[in-house]
């Protein structure tokens, strides 16, 4: 038996299969259409459904699932094994939480800082005792180029550089780059800073697309031995609530 795990996010829509903890299947949509859905529904001996949403509107395929399952709506309020101090926790969304509870799932006993690198970037701590209290959010990478150019009348559209590194620009172009890349290096040096202040052991976790980007920039940084890459991490937390839940 397996569960569907469904995190429909802002860009994207991630749907996976697990086998317990282990993960079968993944695929990201622009958009999920029926039939995508449909095709999880015929290739496996599904038992439980969990799904995590930023979105407003619904999705028209939902009914489908709905039908034939009791579909576990995920929010910051799913008993999933982290004591949650936020203290709005009807406006934090579940995409950062289950990324959090996710977190705690994989590395137990541990403090981790965990950073989403999305359509905004996430700043969030679940410390070693299971407990979260709150986050940051701020622009994401691709958010902050097309900042850049729709707010100004002459500044061009780029799109990230992976071989930059320099200190500064030399012209235009490069100007923006070191702005918005060095600027984001920047802020999540200071922030992993202030987060892990009273931390003796604690790991840095970085999922969502950008993360690989995020990796790179903090390769050479005191924290690089602390980093760990979970694409994934999202689907995790959910498929480890949907568990808990069950349990």
């Amino acid at each position: 038996m397996a569960n569907l795990v469904i995190d429909i996010g802002n860009t994207f829509t991630k749907v996976a299969i697990f086998d317990g903890g282990h993960m079968l299947r993944v695929e990201q949509y622009d958009d999920a259409e029926q039939a995508d859905v449909n095709s999880f529904l015929t290739n496996y001996n599904i038992e439980k459904v969990v799904i995590a949403t930023v979105k407003t509107e619904r999705q028209s395929w939902l009914h489908i699932l709905e039908a034939r399952f009791n579909v576990l709506y995920f929010n910051s309020l799913v008993p999933a094994g982290v004591n949650n101090h936020y203290k709005t926790p009807q406006t934090l969304g579940a995409d950062r939480f289950a990324a959090v509870v996710g977190a705690h799932h994989l590395y137990p006993g541990n403090n981790n800082m965990v950073i989403g690198g999305g359509t905004c970037i996430t700043y969030d701590y679940v410390d070693a005792d299971a407990n979260y209290f709150g986050g940051s959010i701020s622009p994401g990478l691709k958010m902050r180029y097309k900042a850049v150019n729709y707010y100004t009348a002459a500044l061009p559209l780029l799109s990230a550089d992976e071989g930059f590194n320099e200190a500064y620009g030399h012209d235009t172009r490069t100007a923006i780059t070191s702005g918005v890349q060095n600027g984001i290096k920047y802020e999540l040096k200071g922030f992993i800073e202030n987060y892990i202040k009273t931390a003796k052991e604690y790991n840095i976790i970085l999922h969502g697309g950008d993360s690989i980007f995020f990796d790179t920039l903090l390769k050479n940084s005191i924290f690089a031995p602390y980093i760990k890459i979970e694409p994934y991490l999202v689907l995790k937390g959910l498929n480890a609530a949907i568990q808990k839940h069950n349990d």
